[in-house]
């Protein structure tokens, strides 16, 4: 077997990926704080994102049936074709010293927002199909850790230019970029599994995502709730902001140092937990990862500031860690002719429960219950750390015949 770090292959989905995500990273900071800087702006960025949550929830099972009948490489080369060509035409208008209204900003954001639901499931399956079974601990935690480098950067970068920079400087990058990232992925190297006949004439249902699953109920179960604290930084992502200035008196400074310990905490998951997953096995890493990120979400709303930051190092851990070992035991245990749809059935009900928590919360922190909202949060990992422990008891057998049959013929 090749070692994953001597693999031409590997450093160019990583180069690639960091290009496209330092660049769309800066951009996806600079356009919300743009909107929320203009007038009514706070307002239509909450509709924006309420609108996109929605729109990214009805359209994932589709996105994931693409992902399982086309080339990932082409896939992944048309959005970023689509994406430079799109934000090409932003920028113009900007050098044509034109005004960037409301409406610019809300499609510039949609369009980030698009390429992020059909980039990360797509990434996701080429590097299964791609990688051997055995590079998949590493390769996840090496994804993790260039992620999060990407992240600090963008937000590094994006913190100087929009003091400096004009938006159509700002969206120029961003077009060199994802340049960039298209260059590296047409030098990958990539062939599309071969088919069989039957398998070229079934179009790919998006729900037979669902139907595998299905068969397999401890899996499912096991898998809904290790979702959950991606889910919490989800929610926390519109909770922290408002619990720092409300409750802790914190200002920005301290906002921008909660980000920084969280990325330290998510590089060192991302370095370790692929040795980790070794010794113990992703059901147990993935179990470690919930049962971490629910004490310390539980113990927020008790603490001062200095301990609340520290926390913030745990919370990284516990998601970071259970996201590495989930994407490894999705990646060992799940066919790659079918892993699209899988992988976007969980996106989906993510999707879903966000979309009912952000529209519950937002309500109850416009009443002041901002505290109540972390009680709820806290219960929900609760319960989400004992059914992983619970599901992962009983074993991750198959329960009925049509389940192996969509993997064997209907793929």
């Amino acid at each position: 077997m090749k070692n994953l770090y001597q693999d031409s292959r590997f450093w160019l989905i990583i180069l690639a990926n960091i290009a496209s995500s330092i660049g769309s990273g800066i951009t996806m900071i600079a356009i919300p704080w743009m909107l929320v800087t203009s007038d009514d702006g706070n307002a239509v960025f909450g509709y924006i994102t309420i609108s996109m949550t929605i729109i990214s929830f009805i359209i994932t099972p589709f996105v994931g049936s693409l992902v399982d009948r086309m080339s990932r490489k082409k896939l992944l080369l048309i959005s970023e074709i689509v994406c430079l060509v799109a934000l090409l035409f932003f920028t113009s208008i900007g050098f044509l010293g034109l005004s960037y209204e409301i409406w610019h900003y809300t499609l510039i954001y949609m369009i980030g927002s698009l390429y992020y639901t059909i980039f990360y499931p797509t990434m996701f399956a080429m590097n299964q199909e791609i990688f051997h079974k055995d590079q998949y601990k590493s390769l996840n935690g090496t994804m993790e850790v260039q992620g999060q480098l990407s992240s600090m950067i963008a937000g590094g970068v994006a913190s100087i230019l929009l003091m400096k920079w004009d938006l159509h400087f700002i969206l120029l990058l961003d077009v060199l970029t994802y340049g960039a990232a298209i260059y590296f992925y047409v030098k990958l190297p990539y062939t599309r599994a071969k088919r069989s006949e039957a398998e070229k004439e079934e179009k790919g249902r998006a729900w037979d995502g669902l139907v595998y699953m299905m068969g397999r109920p401890a899996m499912f179960v096991f898998l809904v709730f290790a979702f959950m604290p991606f889910i919490g930084v989800m929610l926390t992502n519109y909770l922290f902001p408002v619990y720092l200035v409300e409750v802790l008196e914190a200002d920005a400074s301290v906002y921008g140092l909660e980000g920084m310990i969280y990325a330290a905490g998510a590089v060192l998951a991302g370095a370790f937990v692929p040795m980790l997953a070794k010794k113990l096995g992703n059901e147990k890493t993935i179990i470690l990862g919930v049962l971490i990120y629910t004490v310390a979400i539980s113990l927020i709303v008790f603490v001062e500031l200095p301990v609340y930051l520290s926390l913030m190092l745990f919370l990284a851990i516990g998601n970071s860690g259970a996201r590495v070992a989930r994407n490894s035991f999705l990646m060992d245990q799940v066919p790659n002719k079918i892993i699209g749809r899988v992988d976007s059935l969980f996106r989906s009900i993510g999707l879903l429960i966000r979309i009912l928590l952000l529209a519950l919360f937002t309500g109850m922190v416009s009443s002041g219950l901002i505290i109540i909202c972390f009680y709820i949060l806290s219960g929900l990992l609760v319960a989400s750390a004992f059914m992983v422990t619970i599901s992962w008891r009983k074993g991750f057998s198959v329960r009925n015949k049509k389940a192996i049959c969509i993997e064997e013929v209907s793929l």
